[in-house]
């Protein structure tokens, strides 16, 4: 599976985690499915540093796209939750993008605290997927030699995390195990690792404006599908 391919995976389930939002209003089928964009968006991160000729005009375009679809992710917000200060995916990816290139320049001490300093903030600010979502991408990049210890600590993370979860909703721990919509989340984000397994290591079709220009189109498009059936 190429790295185009599984680009494709990732915008089309965004887009039904989305749609599940805007349409539904509640979590549907489409939102677990949905939870299999971020984990490959993030693994696509590493592979955009690992390879990339020009780290500075990387970071640049992230920058740039993360400013572009800040309005769009906030309206969209808005019309689903309410909340007008969401900060988008694309901050995150950025965030995690920087403790992997400080990583590499300095030593582990400082990548190692510069992802949980990154983090926290990410956490504190309310970024799409806060904490984990930088620690994800910091984590694929230290585990990008072996899949088998990537699975196992990307698995735990997302226990984890939704362990966290609870905790910070007063659920019970074990409301997680149960079956019910918030349990089948952590499932299907668990197995949101799986098409990352099946990666060949190739490019693919060249597609490297892909996810750049289909994040802030579709969510300025179900924004004003928000508007005109609010």
């Amino acid at each position: 599976m190429s790295s185009f391919v599984l680009k494709i995976i990732a915008c089309i389930t965004m887009f039904c985690d989305h749609f599940g939002n805007y349409y539904f209003k509640s979590t549907t089928v489409l939102n677990y499915i949905g939870r299999f964009a971020f984990t490959i968006f993030a693994f696509q991160i590493v592979q955009g540093y690992i390879h990339t000729k020009d780290i500075k005009k990387y970071i640049k375009r992230l920058f740039i796209f993360a400013i572009v679809s800040q309005g769009p992710f906030m309206l969209f917000s808005y019309y689903i939750s309410n909340n007008l200060f969401a900060i988008n995916v694309v901050w995150t990816l950025l965030f995690g993008l920087l403790t992997v290139l400080i990583y590499d320049k300095y030593n582990r001490f400082t990548g190692i605290s510069c992802c949980f300093s990154l983090g926290l903030i990410a956490e504190v600010l309310k970024f799409d997927y806060g904490f984990y979502g930088v620690f994800i991408v910091f984590m694929f990049y230290l585990l990008r030699d072996n899949k088998l210890s990537m699975s196992i600590v990307f698995i735990l993370s997302v226990i984890l995390k939704f362990y966290y979860s609870t905790i910070k909703y007063s659920l019970p721990i074990s409301y997680i195990f149960c079956g019910n919509k918030y349990s089948v989340l952590m499932y299907s984000t668990c197995l949101s690792i799986i098409p990352i397994l099946f990666f060949n290591g190739k490019k693919g079709k060249d597609a490297k404006y892909l996810f750049y220009i289909f994040y802030p189109l579709h969510l300025s498009i179900l924004t004003i599908l928000c508007y005109l059936t609010y």
